[in-house]
This record gives C-alpha cells, sequence and structure tokens, in this order.
C-alpha cells in the first residue's frame, strides 16, 4: 500500500480521461469512439479505486499530494490530494461516468452530422474537470475546473438534448453558472488578499495553508456570503434552482443524470465555504438550516407536484441537497458523515435512476406519467431497478438513503429542532412524490402500444445496472466501512471549526 501511495495516483486519475476525450475527439466517428470512450472510463474507475485502497483511513489529513509549478508569478501551482470527505466522490464520479457512457451509445449518433466522437469527447472532458473539482487543493485550480464543467455541459444539451427548448435550456444553465462564478471567484480572491493582509502579505492560494490561517473576523462574512451565493447556484437552492427544471427536461438522460447525481456546489460549501470562513459559517447558521430547510420541501412539493418522471427526480435531488446543507448548519460530526453519506448515495441512486430513465425513453419515446402506464408488464426488470433506486431516494431501510438520512435528522432536531421536524415532514412528502407517479406509470393500465412493446434490460443494460443497485444494497445494510473511513476527517473538521 506504502509502494502504491508514491505512484501519481490522482494526476493520473485526471490525465486518463482528458487523454481519452483527446483520442476520442480524434477518432470522432463510432465504433471505435464508442469503445474508446468506454475503456477510458473504465480506466478511470479501476484507478479510482486504486486510490482507494492506497488511502490510509486513520490519517485525518490531505494524502496523495501531487504538486507542480503552473502560475509561477503568483504562486498558483497544481496541486491536488483527498482527505476521508473528497475520497469517495471519486469511485462514485468514475462509475457514474461509466454508466453514462454507456448510456449514451445510442444517444450519440442522433446529433448527425456532428461526429458521435464529440459527444464521447465532451463526457470524459467533463469528467476529467469534475474530478479535478474533488482533487484541487489550489483554489485557483479549484475554480479552474468548476468552470471547465460548464462548456461541456452547454453543448453535451444543446446538440443531444430532448425537445425544441433544449437549446434555451443549455444558455440558462451556461448564463446561471456564468454569473455564479463571479462571487464565486470574488470570494476566493477577497479570502487571498484576507489572508495576505493579516499574515506576511504574499499572496497564498493553496488550500492547507489557508485552512490553517484563518481570516479575520469582519472579513469572514464577505468571504463566506460571496462563497455562499456562488455555490448555491449550483447545490442548487431556492431561488438559484431555476435552471434545473428546463435542463432535466432538455438535456439527455444520461447528461442529466451526470448534473443531478453530482452535487459540487454542497462539496464547494464543505470544502472551502465553511471551513475557511467557520465565524461567519458559524453565526450565520441559521440562514444554511433556512436555505436546506426551504430546498427541502420546495422540492418535494414540486415533485408530488410534477407530470414527468425526469422532473420529479430532479425536483426530488432538489429536496434532497437541502437535507445536506440542513446537516452542514449542525456544525456535528455525525451530521457531516450523514451528509457525504446522502451526497455518495444520490449520486449512486440518483445516478442510477435517470439511467433507467434514460432505456425507458428509448423504448416508449417519452417519461410522461400520462403516457406511461403499466411498464412492469411488459419491462419487469426496468421497473424493479427504477423501484430500488426511488426506494434508495427516499431512505428506505436497508437502503444506503437511510443511515445518512437518519443521523442527518437526529442531528437537525438536537440543534434547529424547528427544521428537523420540517425535514421529516418533508421526508414523508418525498415518499409520495416517488410513490404517487411509480404507481401511475409502472403499475397502472397498459395504455401506451410502445410501452406494451417495449424490450426489457438487455444485458449490457442489466449489468450497468447491477453495480449501482448492489452498492445501495450493501451500504444500506453495513454502512459501518464508510462512516468508518469518513470518521476521522469528519470529526478534525468539526474540531477545527470550533477552534476558531
Amino acid at each position: 500500500m506504502t509502494e502504491l501511495a508514491s505512484w501519481p495516483l490522482l494526476s493520473t486519475l485526471l490525465a486518463l480521461p482528458v487523454l481519452g476525450a483527446l483520442a476520442t475527439a480524434v477518432l470522432r466517428r463510432a465504433p471505435w469512439a464508442q469503445w474508446l470512450a468506454l475503456g477510458s472510463a473504465v480506466l478511470t474507475l479501476l484507478c479510482s479505486l486504486l486510490i482507494v485502497v492506497a488511502f490510509d483511513g486513520a490519517n485525518a489529513g490531505f494524502q496523495l499530494i501531487d504538486s507542480a509549478r503552473w502560475i509561477a508569478g503568483l504562486k498558483i501551482g497544481y496541486l491536488v490530494g483527498v482527505d476521508g470527505l473528497s475520497l469517495l466522490f471519486l469511485p462514485a464520479t468514475a462509475l457514474l461516468f461509466c454508466g453514462a457512457v454507456l448510456a449514451g451509445w445510442r444517444v450519440a449518433a442522433t446529433a448527425s452530422p456532428v461526429p458521435p466522437g464529440l459527444y464521447f469527447a465532451l463526457l470524459l472532458l467533463l469528467e476529467g474537470a469534475t474530478l479535478g473539482v474533488f482533487c484541487a487543493l489550489d483554489t485557483i485550480l479549484f475554480f479552474f475546473c468548476w468552470e471547465l464543467t460548464v462548456l461541456p455541459i452547454y453543448f453535451l444539451v444543446s446538440l443531444w438534448g430532448i425537445g425544441g427548448g433544449r437549446q434555451a435550456a443549455a444558455v440558462r444553465y451556461f448564463l446561471v453558472m456564468l454569473a455564479s462564478g463571479v462571487p464565486l471567484l470574488f470570494g476566493l480572491l477577497a479570502l487571498v488578499f484576507g489572508n495576505a493582509a493579516a499574515g506576511s502579505g504574499a499572496l497564498v492560494f493553496d488550500l492547507p495553508t489557508l485552512l490553517d490561517s484563518p481570516l479575520a473576523e469582519h472579513a469572514q462574512y464577505t468571504v463566506f456570503l460571496l462563497l455562499l451565493v456562488g455555490f448555491a447556484a449550483k447545490v442548487p437552492l431556492v431561488p438559484l434552482h431555476t435552471w434545473l427544471p428546463a435542463l432535466a427536461m432538455g438535456a439527455p438522460a444520461a447528461v442529466t443524470a451526470l448534473i443531478v447525481g453530482l452535487k459540487l456546489g454542497a462539496y464547494g460549501l464543505i470544502r472551502l465555504a465553511i471551513p475557511l470562513a467557520p465565524v461567519a459559517a458559524s453565526d450565520l447558521h441559521w440562514l444554511l438550516a433556512g436555505l436546506g430547510t426551504l430546498a427541502m420541501l420546495y422540492g418535494a412539493v414540486a415533485a408530488l407536484a410534477h407530470s414527468n418522471l425526469r422532473g420529479v427526480l430532479a425536483y426530488a435531488s432538489l429536496s434532497h441537497v437541502g437535507l445536506v446543507v440542513l446537516a452542514l448548519a449542525t456544525f456535528s460530526a455525525s451530521a457531516l458523515q450523514g451528509a457525504v453519506l446522502q451526497l455518495l448515495n444520490f449520486s449512486v441512486a440518483g445516478g442510477g435512476g435517470f439511467l433507467v430513465l434514460s432505456f425507458l425513453q428509448r423504448r416508449s419515446g417519452s417519461t410522461d406519467i400520462a403516457q406511461l402506464g403499466g411498464v412492469i408488464r411488459s419491462m419487469p426488470l426496468l421497473s424493479g431497478f427504477f423501484l430500488l433506486f426511488g426506494l434508495a431516494g427516499i431512505g428506505l431501510p436497508g437502503t444506503s438513503g437511510f443511515p445518512g438520512e437518519l443521523l442527518i435528522v437526529v442531528a437537525a432536531l438536537h440543534s434547529h429542532t424547528g427544521a428537523g421536524l420540517a425535514a421529516l415532514f418533508g421526508t414523508v412528502v418525498g415518499a409520495a412524490a416517488f410513490l404517487a407517479p411509480f404507481r401511475h406509470a409502472f403499475l397502472g393500465p397498459l395504455r401506451n402500444p410502445d410501452v406494451a412493446a417495449g424490450q426489457d434490460l438487455l444485458p449490457r443494460e442489466l449489468a450497468l445496472l447491477l453495480a449501482p443497485a448492489l452498492l445501495i444494497l450493501g451500504v444500506g445494510v453495513y454502512p459501518l466501512p464508510i462512516l468508518e473511513l469518513l470518521r476521522p476527517t469528519a470529526e478534525a473538521w468539526v474540531a477545527a471549526l470550533a477552534g476558531l
């Protein structure tokens, strides 16, 4: 394990999808581009698993650090590393992108004369940028990777999306993310300049140093609020969530699985906003709790009222991430463990649900509840996987959604009783928001001939869905290994906030 840790595993992890994207863009045509993209995604997944093996779970600090000079004049460097809070996002991200590549084999050919290789190149570029967000330990590198995720999504939605509103949805997403990047950049620069003014005067951009030298209290409020606004658009939090419904309906289902399943905004709050401005975050705990509760209740009610399964899952993701933000407002190690576990759960369950919907869309031509009915009769395996992913999303005991949700609700009831009670109510509404459309779309009368003639899951699709399904059941039955892996870093995270 020590020899393994000496290799530049994180740099290899980031290079694999980027090199795959370049090669896929050069090949351009199917089927070579498809197989090359799948090979790159699988190699990235294997590399992420090697990183998990090489990681020392008893060490709460950053590990597997790799660094190089980048912008020498400002002492901005290429600095990557992981700790217990970011580690498991790497295999979860890689697994989700493997699914997106497989699910997009037919989607890529629907935007002729655009070469299918471009679709997979954009997917792999998005994977590299997303992994970079989880690994970056330099604030400018973090921002660089953060902004790099926006452009591939814009082209994936506008070129390969569904319906006439896909281009408008892509433009709205692009503009909202571009606008939210402004306060994020200003917040990071205010952090760097504030740190320089309070210290030696030298500009420092690397995260470990910034965490060890806290800002003056009056500067923390500015930094925290700027970072909160910057991250809130991508969480998303109400009212900066308006891009989500249009994108969920207009994007290819596999791409929506990535956007909804990977909660980069919530990770940004955990990694940067709260630990870099702990005094402000602690004083404004009511703001975090209020925003989280509002998103949770709004998402659950909106999902209950939506008429399309894609919209139901999209708003359910808004509700779940609201629960995560509420967890962060408790400043509890157990709640932080629950928050990370909940984010990982929705990466698997939410992403898996959208992958199932991509298969359903291909067979029936629609995911509108009124156009479906009786899906379970012609496609029982597909229906069973969708039910499992949905039950994990609502936190049914025995699934991976239950442990994290339990930890969050208990901590919220202890520190913010009203918000905790609202969270319990939101879980009930969220359960109804999934079970009601499932009953109509999958168990109702069979009235669509395309559904009646629909083929059940192919072996390739079945193999794709088995991995997240097994993870959901395994973590739901025995979550202890993941919680123990998270515990040292979560306790250190909370202790650092308490000591500042």
